[in-house]
């Protein structure tokens, strides 16, 4: 029976880790232009920039919650209307987040992140520039959650581009601190700067910010997203693939005394496998890559990763709601989203308002202990 496992295991030709023991999770092609071929350190700084511009981008969406009150009061609008500039922010979080999950799969992640890194520079400026103009800070509102989209939304897809699977556990956390840590520690922040130096510095540090990462981006974040054929996917494609080590084992595990037409089964099947690896490989010509120069690797795009229509991948999550599972895990997960965003609308009325009188100051430090639970 180890016989019959290691010669499957040798004409699969599985890949390790450098110790041995692990499989390595998808399969690396021998491409060097494939992500999971590039060092750890260069995959690691690429995460570190993409969550360090998610750190700064995600402070959008509760920028104004220890200042929605005076923003009614130097605007002269209603509590609504100032709360609005959060809940239109979030419809074009929602509406951008849909759309650009389909282009990152056909496209690519970079241009959007190059994309939501410039939108998001010129729309906090604006936010800072628009003044007593309500409507301007609006659309500047509007404009910096499409800007937060693809940071929100494809940040933690990267992970599975850059790693393997028992790399991407502790990655996928630090991303997902990134995102929510910083958010729930901005209103911290930014009740202190507006009550010392002014609402409009909460746009401008932000714009300030990204500035400063935007040449990060360009220069130091490639495209991750890698069309691998499809045996090497065995962390998506296992059922096309099945004869890994760790199913072979599971199978011979199963039952300690198989019969003989299921070891010949077993047999003629990991034959026929091993078989038709080793015909097309000799039958196709081998030319090794070449690796693109860093100059290739600065363009937006770098041509489809899927034959599939765009249209096609952007209307392909709705059937997804009919399966109960998910509609419910959707339900939890936007209704903690929801009352999240509530508190922070409503909680600068709350303790601003008598009988508490509370500061701008005094009203960010309530988001201690939420950055603290993130965290």
């Amino acid at each position: 029976e180890s016989r019959r496992l290691a010669q499957s295991e040798e004409g699969l030709h599985l890949k390790k880790d450098r110790t041995g023991t692990i499989i390595l999770v998808p399969q690396p092609s021998d491409d060097p232009n494939d992500p999971l071929n590039w060092p750890l350190w260069k995959r690691d700084m690429i995460l570190g920039i993409l969550s360090l511009a998610s750190v700064i981008a995600a402070t959008t969406s509760p920028l104004l919650a220890a200042n929605t009150f005076t923003i009614a009061i130097v605007f002269v609008r209603s509590f609504t209307d100032a709360a609005l500039l959060t809940g239109y922010h979030l419809c074009g979080v929602g509406v951008a987040g849909f759309l650009f999950v389909a282009s990152a799969r056909v496209w690519g992640k970079r241009h959007l992140f190059l994309l939501g890194t410039v939108l998001m520079i010129i729309s906090s400026a604006w936010g800072g520039a628009s003044g007593t103009n309500y409507k301007s800070l609006l659309w500047a509102r509007i404009i910096q959650g499409v800007a937060l989209a693809p940071f929100e939304a494809l940040v933690n897809a990267c992970v599975g581009d850059l790693y393997f699977v028992h790399e991407r556990g502790m990655r996928m956390a630090f991303t997902n601190v990134s995102l929510f840590g910083g958010a729930f520690l901005t209103p911290v922040i930014v009740g202190k700067m507006t009550h010392e130096i002014g609402w409009p510095w909460t746009f401008y540090f932000i714009a300030i910010f990204m500035g400063v990462m935007l040449p990060l981006v360009v220069f130091f974040v490639p495209e991750t997203a890698f069309k691998r054929a499809n045996h090497l996917n065995t962390d998506m494609e296992q059922e096309q693939h099945p004869l890994t080590e760790k199913s072979l084992e599971s199978q011979s595990s199963s039952s300690h005394t198989p019969s003989p037409s299921t070891s010949a089964t077993l047999t003629t099947t990991t034959e026929k496998t091993i078989t038709s690896t080793s015909t097309s490989r000799t039958e196709t010509p081998h030319h090794p890559p070449q690796q693109v120069s860093y100059i290739k690797t600065l363009s937006p795009f770098n041509g489809r990763n899927t034959s599939d229509r765009f249209l096609k991948l952007l209307l392909r999550p709705l059937p997804l709601f009919l399966h109960f599972s998910i509609l419910w895990a959707c339900l939890i997960q936007g209704v903690i989203i929801g009352w999240t965003v509530l508190i922070g609308v409503v909680i600068a009325v709350i303790f601003l308002s008598p009988p508490l009188f509370f500061n701008e100051v005094q009203t960010g430090y309530l988001y201690t202990s939420a950055f603290i639970g993130s965290i």
